[in-house]
């Protein structure tokens, strides 16, 4: 696969780079928030070599590469500027609470479970190890691997601190030292000692933190609004001591107080409902978790099951949800499988069988969206399966101990304890259901010229993108009064890098900002201290206001003109207050920035030093 020219097809389709938001990754799919989903073109992202598939989750649009992922994506940021968390831009549209709710756990849990699966995975090693006897509890080495394996889970909440923080846009160093507080070894004892305890003459319950999710949730949520407002209201000369101070002093004692029992009460109560539906509904509850995964992994909603998960295992030792999820991954393998042995396609068999290995190691996008969803009755086929290896778990009441983070043969280790036989054995019953029933069914098979034609549609796509985004020479005026600079000197690692692109930085003498050619004004930020510009020879260039500069908010700055708009030479963007900017510590040094620098030969001044409002300022070569 050629990951460059992958993740230029997955960019020129989702409505380029500006329309996205942030994106992250999981172990098999891109998860992109975007500003108007209304600008992909689907059916163009799902013809571009390497994707296999993708969906929509609530507000996020999910693109499923496979295996390779992480070198798409690692293309994508190389070949953009495309952030990977939480950006200043806003979309505009507002979220429903379910929305929000699974944005928020999916985009917190995402980048946190390589600790997590490689941990677990250390700790069901050492299972095994301790029931084989090659290790003993008191020997060096065991004790060793098994503070490696429980620290991402005894820590667990200072991850997700670190992680919500970022989704939440706050400093993630002030979140992480909220969850130190909290698994602060003096604090865990005064909270289990059995006496009452109190601040400020406030009763603080006895939660306890250690391996908790929804507490630490909730106050780094709290604490992004706390700090927030503390910054805007505090004077830029003493924001560094008195912001963490403030916001650590009053958000750590209302979580001891209020948010950490809620949290806790919650995951409880979540915890005891899922309790009661696999008590008392028997086989039922497993064939309907079990059938249903699949699509539960579509919409995203999955993540949602891991907070109680999460909390089954630390309250009682155990977790009965997940292994249904065990089940509906083995019934999409065979699925997969029951399509090899039953089509005639040479090439399709191949890839079935591939994707149907790769789905029993936990893998199961590639077999559902490249194969099983491709020929819809193949599908079903794995949610009987998943249903058959659901009700059979929930029959003979398997346990899940350790959340290993893999779903597949590999996390076989976190079944280890009195029900781990029979959990072997679910495995190839799911993967026969699965099989078994979609080649009874059967399905429309995938013949030779349906896969001539799928290539020479990418053929055509690819071919066709070249000719896309024609740039011309042109010259670029100087959109501020003021003195050039060249981008090393601007005090952001982010310009004078050259990340975001090639130009200079002007050192504005007067507060206005112009139009530096004739073209669309393509983004201008709610903040008013950034504006995109594409020319009408195809220059992409970005005017960015001053050094964090967002964190006014606006305040201090005119806008005259909005996205979409078409402007001249000349013509009045922003108008800013200099010294009121100045006089509340920000550094006025203003980037302008070809963000498309790839389309040309040369990028290079007309002139040095001291520069007018509409005078030559780029060259622009191709």
């Amino acid at each position: 696969m050629d990951f460059n020219k992958t993740a230029n097809g997955i960019l020129e389709h989702i409505g380029g780079e500006k329309n996205v938001q942030h994106v992250i990754h999981c172990m098999t799919r891109l998860r992109f928030n975007l500003h108007d989903n209304s600008k992909v073109d689907r059916k163009k992202i799902e013809k571009v070599p390497g994707v296999m598939g993708t969906n929509v989750s609530g507000d996020q649009f999910q693109i499923i590469i496979g295996n390779d992922v992480s070198k798409v994506y690692n293309a994508i940021l190389g070949n953009s500027s495309i952030k990977t968390e939480g950006s200043s831009k806003k979309s505009g549209k507002s979220k429903n609470v379910i929305n929000t709710i699974l944005d928020v756990i999916s985009g917190t849990f995402t980048p946190i479970l390589p600790a997590i699966a490689g941990a677990g995975m250390i700790k069901g090693l050492l299972a095994i190890a301790l029931t084989l006897g090659w290790l003993s509890a008191e020997d060096q080495i065991y004790i060793i691997l098994n503070a490696i394996g429980d620290g991402a889970f005894y820590f667990l909440p200072i991850l997700l601190a670190v992680s919500a923080a970022r989704k939440f846009g706050s400093n993630v160093y002030v979140a992480a030292a909220i969850g130190a507080a909290l698994l602060h070894p003096t604090l865990t004892t005064l909270l289990s000692a059995g006496e009452k305890v109190s601040f400020l003459g406030l009763p603080v319950t006895a939660v306890t933190y250690s391996s908790s999710v929804i507490p630490i949730l909730l106050a780094v949520w709290v604490a992004s609004y706390v700090e927030k407002w503390i910054d805007r209201i505090t004077p830029s000369v003493v924001k560094l001591i008195v912001v963490p101070t403030l916001t650590l002093v009053i958000v750590v004692p209302v979580t001891l107080i209020a948010l950490g029992p809620i949290g806790s009460i919650i995951g409880n109560w979540l915890s005891v409902g899922v309790g009661l539906l696999f008590e008392h509904g028997w086989i039922f509850a497993g064939l309907i978790l079990g059938g249903t995964w699949s699509l539960i992994i579509m919409t995203g909603m999955h993540y949602a099951f891991i907070p109680i998960a999460m909390n089954n295992i630390t309250t009682k030792g155990y977790d009965v949800i997940l292994p249904s999820m065990f089940m509906a991954n083995l019934g999409q393998a065979g699925a997969a499988f029951g399509v090899a042995l039953r089509s005639k396609n040479k090439s399709f068999k191949s890839l079935a069988m591939t994707t149907s290995l790769t789905a029993v190691m936990g893998i199961t996008e590639p077999a559902m969206y490249g194969v099983n969803m491709r020929l819809k009755k193949p599908f079903i086929g794995g949610l009987i399966g998943g249903a058959v290896g659901g009700a059979y778990y929930s029959a003979v009441g398997v346990k899940y101990f350790i959340l290993g983070g893999n779903v597949g043969l590999p996390g076989v280790a976190s079944f280890i304890g009195e029900t781990f036989v029979l959990a072997l054995l679910g495995l190839p019953i799911a993967f026969a259901a699965g099989a078994i029933s979609t080649y009874i069914m059967g399905f429309k098979d995938v013949d030779s010229e349906e896969e001539v034609e799928t290539l020479e549609s990418n053929e055509v796509d690819v071919n066709e993108s070249k000719t896309d985004g024609i740039v011309a020479a042109e010259k670029v005026y100087s959109p501020i009064k003021g003195e050039m600079k060249p981008l090393s000197e601007v005090n952001d690692p982010t310009f004078s890098s050259g990340i975001m692109g090639k130009g200079f930085a002007i050192q504005p003498a007067e507060g206005k900002v112009v139009s530096p050619v004739a073209g669309r004004v393509t983004t201008i930020f709610k903040t008013k201290h950034a504006i995109g510009i594409t020319s009408d020879n195809g220059a992409e260039i970005l005017i960015h206001v001053g050094l964090d500069t967002v964190k006014l908010n606006g305040k201090h700055f005119t806008a005259y003109v909005k996205d979409g708009d078409f402007v001249d030479v000349g013509k009045t963007l922003v108008t800013f207050d200099m010294e009121a900017i100045k006089a509340e510590g920000y550094d006025l040094i203003t980037p302008v920035i070809i963000t498309n620098p790839d389309r040309y030969q040369t990028i290079e001044p007309v002139k040095q030093g001291k520069v007018e409002e509409r005078e030559a300022f780029l060259a622009l070569l191709v």
